[in-house]
């Protein structure tokens, strides 16, 4: 698995906003500024954590962004899930997205989908607050 930049990006924004919450909206030019991401490329970002619920945006004079919870509540699978797609090692494990047609009967499966598992379960295990805090992958234990 390989995290593209709107996965970074979208996880350092969480990180930002979290860290300058004060109950009010946050205009997104300053979180682009802060995280040196372009407007064009911070606005799709923006719309995804908005549609699917993690952020509340508000058009306007006072608009910008916002978390709509604690940042021990965003995980960071869930993150990267949204940008992503999927955090799948190979496209097999993705039932979706598997065009092998051998899948029920390759001997390699079982490991990817181990792999899958461990990922998941680190990621999940990681939250906005975490980072925060500069917690370290040392700290974390699955």
């Amino acid at each position: 698995m390989l995290v593209s930049t709107r996965g970074r990006y979208a996880i350092r924004v969480m990180i930002d906003l979290a860290e300058h919450m004060n109950g009010k909206y946050i205009p997104m030019k300053e979180i682009a500024d802060r995280q040196d991401v372009s407007l064009k490329y911070m606005t799709k970002i923006m719309q995804a954590l908005t549609k699917s619920g993690m952020l509340d945006g508000q058009h306007g004079k006072g608009g910008g962004y916002k978390l709509n919870r604690d940042p021990e509540e965003y995980r960071v699978g869930d993150i990267l899930r949204l940008t992503e797609g999927t955090l799948a090692p190979v496209a097999c494990i993705d039932e979706t997205d598997c065009k092998c047609d051998r899948s029920f009967e390759c001997r390699t499966r079982p490991m990817w989908n181990e792999l899958d598992k461990l990922i998941s379960e680190y990621l999940d295990g990681i939250t906005i607050a975490d980072l925060m805090e500069g917690n370290t992958a040392d700290n974390y234990i699955i």
